[in-house]
């Protein structure tokens, strides 16, 4: 029997029985699904981790009350919550102890969920409120496009001054309309508009240009004056960030009071620090998916061969007829192998469409193009051909050794 005759018979065969054969299919696809749709989602949040560490900038760490994430931590978040806020006072100490040590040294507190108003026009309550120094711009790879940056009077006045981003200046002047000088209203106080960062793009899923900038001490006069600062030190050079690192952990001890065998009651955020945060979370997330992608090929694989063997005892006369006529035992084996293999792939493929349109979502929300991650793909064909072709060996092999006499006795 020719190839193409072994596989229009197959699909003939699979298609007379549809529930069941849709019913193993989707077992298979359930498989496929999970770990595709994991995977692209992983691919798509690395990618946005590479692209939110440029939002720390070269040779730049920060000093923080809390980790960049809780998970891997060994640490609820309440551990980390009740610990004493870094407060303006120790901060100020901290940047004048260390202003010989690095280039420049930024402080920064924010608030989230805040609605801005201007003319009419009223944002979403999505706008990030940013309490900052002269230094922030600097610190945090931020450049003004128009207007000019805050100064130490600013700060030192505490002025209703403010600094745009470019998305929070396109929702409040969608006309072209020249942001400076402008009043601009969040959350009942009134702002004067003296610049306009250029776009920073999104880190993490976060829009970066969703933001108003304030002096820090208005922040802490009118905004909230208990809230912890985060202070961003750029080292002189990469190759003084180690020392800077290590200056900067002393210095903080020292302001903050603590004792030579009293842990660090902050943290410190660098780039890497945020790798391995991510790293630990997709590790354990891949390795959930693995299982349950295992457990569910497993429970296919045992349905396609439930299958395939109901369908050999309700086939058994059909079987005897082709081989009294002299068909070859490995034509039929072939045909139930093929069987099983379409049950497999129809399987596979139907969970790679879904696993990738589930996993461009997440890349979606973070802003990135569609992802296609060839290699898991092909893992997933890879293992779905055998998964079809090892549960189905029996069903087949059991066939192909009927002895026609007995299959084509009456019942």
């Amino acid at each position: 029997m020719k190839l193409r005759e072994t596989i229009t018979q197959a699909l003939s065969s699979l298609s007379v029985n549809r529930l069941r054969s849709l019913l193993t299919i989707m077992g298979v696809a359930v498989g496929v699904f999970s770990i595709i749709g994991v995977m692209t989602a992983l691919d798509a949040i690395d990618k946005s981790v590479e692209t939110g560490l440029t939002s720390l900038g070269a040779n730049t760490f920060q000093i923080q009350k809390f980790p960049p994430t809780v998970f891997g931590s060994g640490h609820s978040r309440n551990f980390y919550a009740n610990r004493k806020d870094i407060t303006y006072q120790q901060a100020l100490l901290f940047r004048k102890s260390m202003e010989k040590s690095a280039r420049t040294i930024g402080l920064i507190i924010t608030s989230m969920g805040n609605r801005a108003k201007y003319a009419g026009i009223d944002t979403n309550p999505d706008v990030t409120l940013t309490g900052g120094d002269e230094n922030f711009s600097a610190a945090n790879g931020y450049n003004v496009t128009a207007g000019r940056n805050l100064s130490e009077s600013d700060i030192r006045y505490a002025r209703n001054a403010a600094l745009i981003g470019s998305e929070l200046k396109e929702t409040l002047f969608p006309a072209r309309e020249n942001p400076v000088d402008k009043s601009i209203k969040v959350n009942g106080e009134v702002y004067t508009v003296i610049g306009v960062f250029e776009k920073k793009g999104a880190a993490f899923g976060q829009s970066q240009d969703n933001f108003l900038l304030i002096p820090i001490t208005r922040y802490l006069d009118h905004v909230n004056e208990k809230s912890s600062i985060a202070i961003t030190v750029e080292a002189l050079s990469r190759k003084d960030y180690p020392h800077a690192l290590d200056r900067a952990i002393g210095a903080m001890r020292i302001v903050r009071g603590l004792g030579v065998k009293d842990p660090n009651d902050f943290e410190i955020r660098t780039n890497e620090s945020l790798i391995d945060s991510f790293k630990d979370i997709k590790s354990a997330i891949s390795s959930g998916a693995f299982i349950i992608s295992f457990m569910s090929l497993l429970t296919a694989g045992v349905g396609i061969m439930n299958i395939m063997l109901v369908s050999v005892t309700e086939r058994t006369r059909e079987i005897g007829i082709r081989k009294s006529v002299g068909a070859p035992r490995k034509s039929i084996l072939r045909q139930f192998l093929l069987e099983a293999l379409f049950l497999s792939l129809a399987g596979g493929l139907i969970g790679i469409f879904v696993g990738i349109t589930a996993g461009n979502i997440v890349a979606l929300k973070f802003n990135l193009p569609p992802i296609f991650p060839w290699v898991w793909i092909t893992v997933s064909m890879i293992v779905c051909s055998c998964i079809g072709m090892a549960f189905g060996i029996f069903p087949a092999w059991k066939a192909a050794n009927l002895d026609p006499v007995e299959a084509l006795r009456p019942k």
